[in-house]
């Protein structure tokens, strides 16, 4: 679908902002909640908002647009946004900010309300089917003085070539698809993303050969489901261009391969019921796709999964690792898992931690349930008490920290591929970087070392980090 004519209006009201900007030096602030899908929409927003001539502040107090990117996923996240905003409130009766909130929870009508009725001081709504309009949501905002609300609830489109300004030099997310079609029980995402639809793969491997020319080193590939790409427009014939014989996620993991320039592949995120064969031997086949896999589990339970609306059983989820396990050579996986959703009793959250043990995950996500107006959970009528979702998340968290201890002890005396990103945050005189599964090791070594991969021996283990050093 062609919406180039859609983004150059943009543009044109990108020019007119700039313009009626010009020579006054503003700055933004920008709060991005939620995934990496919201982080790349969030670069997509800071490119178009210096593109109009800001330029970026952590300092909130110090900026001309207060602008927020949320999330839905989780309630704090709504607890945090209603937070920042009261504390806007008098930076807003003094300085006249704009203050602009976008993102997910926009897409929920009694989020909206609220902010409209409790917070009517915010200038700019705009959803996640809109987001590509913001240079005219602005643009009106400042020239007619007046409150903005920018929401479609029909499913959006994928727009190119809009500006964006990314917050790493070295990795870069690239997303292929948007919205989701499974409707798991616990999740508000496909009612505020809408349903799938891919890019096409042409404008994906245009983005990462560009992303190539400019230097960066990986790229993790976005979507709510990454393995279904482009299954929507095959079941339901829709057109789309297939480009180098990309007609799959598994095909496309191979012509990303072939770039030059792309040191790491990177993808999140799969679900296990669409993680076909073919999919497996391309991350096998590929030197290049990282060998860490992200295979949300959400419960060990087969009931529990059927609540979830997960479409898959414990006995098929283990089956599905044993067989990646044994197709992927030095193989590791990272998973997602949600304690204490409705009904799950203290046997069935056994399983999880049965499962957790057999698998041996390198890396766990661990949530407890958080209830989301709108979802078929939230309407559920056997919630779990507080304490018991937390007495259980507790005793996974002791497993997994176990888990962690263990297994970083066999990296001590090997040697490593490491990705270098930069100055270790908590000491500035040591370097950090990421092995292909996704551990962080630091080590010293010369700043001309960033951005580049190289062997490091680890020397000794950490809960959350490996400590390497130059060979």
């Amino acid at each position: 679908m062609d919406t180039s004519n859609e983004v150059k209006i943009q543009e044109k009201y990108i020019a007119k902002v700039k313009k009626t900007n010009e020579g006054k030096k503003l700055k933004y602030n920008i709060l991005t909640m939620g995934c990496q899908l919201n982080e790349n929409d969030s670069e997509k927003l800071c490119g178009m908002l210096e593109e109009m001539g800001y330029q970026r502040t952590e300092d909130v107090k110090k900026c001309d647009i207060a602008l927020f990117n949320t999330c839905c996923v989780r309630e704090n996240a709504e607890d945090k946004l209603f937070g920042k905003l009261g504390e806007l409130k008098k930076l807003k009766e003094e300085k006249g900010i704009i203050i602009a909130i976008g993102g997910c929870m926009m897409q929920e009508k009694h989020i909206t309300d609220k902010i409209k009725t409790s917070y009517p001081f915010v200038d700019i709504l705009f959803g996640t089917h809109t987001l590509y309009k913001f240079p005219e949501d602005l643009y009106k905002s400042i020239e007619e003085k007046r409150k903005i609300e920018d929401i479609i609830d029909i499913d959006g489109k994928i727009y190119e070539d809009l500006p964006i300004k990314r917050d790493s030099k070295i990795k870069a997310s690239v997303t292929i698809m948007n919205g989701c079609n499974n409707f798991c029980s616990y999740c508000i995402v496909p009612y505020v993303r809408g349903r799938e639809r891919s890019r096409n793969p042409r404008n994906i491997i245009n983005e990462v050969e560009n992303l190539a020319k400019e230097g960066y080193k990986e790229i993790t590939l976005l979507g709510q489901n990454v393995n279904s790409y482009l299954r929507v427009e095959k079941e339901k014939n829709i057109p789309f261009e297939e480009y180098n014989g990309v007609n799959s996620f598994a095909s496309l993991l191979r012509e990303i391969n072939k770039i030059d320039g792309i040191e790491r592949i990177r993808f999140v995120s799969p679900h296990p019921k669409d993680f076909t064969d073919d999919v497996i031997d391309a991350i096998r086949d590929c030197d290049k796709v990282c060998k860490l896999v992200h295979l949300p589990l959400q419960s060990g339970n087969t009931k529990v999964l059927k609540e979830m609306n997960r479409k898959y059983t414990k006995e098929q989820y283990l089956e599905l690792v044993s067989k990646m396990k044994n197709k992927i050579p030095n193989l590791t996986l990272s998973t997602d898992i949600i304690v204490g959703f409705p009904g799950e009793t203290d046997e069935e959250f056994e399983d999880t931690l049965e499962v957790v043990e057999k698998v041996k995950f390198e890396q766990v996500y661990m949530f407890i349930y958080s209830r989301r107006v709108g979802t078929p959970g939230d309407k559920m009528e056997n919630q779990i008490p507080e304490e018991i979702k937390h007495r259980r998340f507790d005793k996974l968290k002791k497993l997994v920290e176990k888990q962690i201890e263990e297994n970083n002890k066999k990296y001590v005396g090997k040697v490593e591929r490491v990705l270098v990103e930069g100055k270790s945050k908590n000491n500035e005189l040591m370097l950090t970087g990421r092995t292909d599964s996704n551990k962080v090791v630091v080590f010293e070594g010369n700043n001309d070392l960033i951005g580049k991969a190289i062997n490091l021996k680890i020397v000794s283990e950490h809960m959350w980090y490996l400590k390497g050093e130059m060979i």
